[in-house]
């Protein structure tokens, strides 16, 4: 009986070993497993209808996105000068909070003072960035938010950046560096 064990252990033992031929490529037991077919994430194999996971809902809004309902023209920008307002009562503005964003995002070209002067104007990196005290400009909280939220020029947007609470928070910050220049 035990003479019958050895020869089967050597049995499988030889049976393994002549499997292995390093001059042919090994078998495959399952190929499926090393050679899957590649599907697009939403191709037509996923989805026969075509690309319905990519569109949004519509009427649809992001989550922590609010939408803005002033257009992006110079006549929109014209309306949120006239017409639009902090929705921050007083207690809620946060000044600290708003000279933090400012110098973050805005100090670097308008200055830490709001005198147009920033670190990138005095390398002549960019030129012409008003003073927020000249009189030709007149910028109210609703022309400010509307500026941060589309760019105005060769400034960018910054809604990507900052959302709409600090926004306001960083309004009500420009317009206090404004009237500490207008004193």
């Amino acid at each position: 009986m035990k003479s019958l064990i050895k020869i089967l252990v050597i049995a499988v033992v030889l049976v393994a070993v002549s499997c292995k031929k390093d001059t042919a490529p090994n078998y495959q037991f399952m190929p499926n497993m090393y050679e899957s077919a590649g599907y697009e994430t939403y191709g037509e194999a996923a989805f026969k209808d075509g690309v319905e996971a990519q569109i949004p809902a519509k009427g649809s809004v992001a989550r922590g996105h609010v939408p803005f309902d002033i257009e992006n023209s110079t006549a929109g920008y014209e309306l949120a000068k006239a017409t639009l307002m902090s929705p921050l009562s007083a207690d809620d503005i946060d000044t600290e909070r708003g000279k933090e964003l400012y110098n973050i995002y805005c100090g670097i070209c308008h200055g830490t003072k709001g005198n147009g002067q920033g670190n990138l104007v005095k390398r002549e990196k960019i030129l012409g960035i008003p003073s927020y005290d000249d009189a030709g400009r007149a910028i109210t909280a609703g022309s400010i938010y509307h500026t941060i939220y589309y760019g105005k020029n060769a400034m960018g947007s910054y809604a990507n950046q900052i959302n709409e609470e600090e926004r306001w928070q960083v309004v009500s910050y420009v317009l206090t560096l404004k009237a500490d220049l207008e004193k």
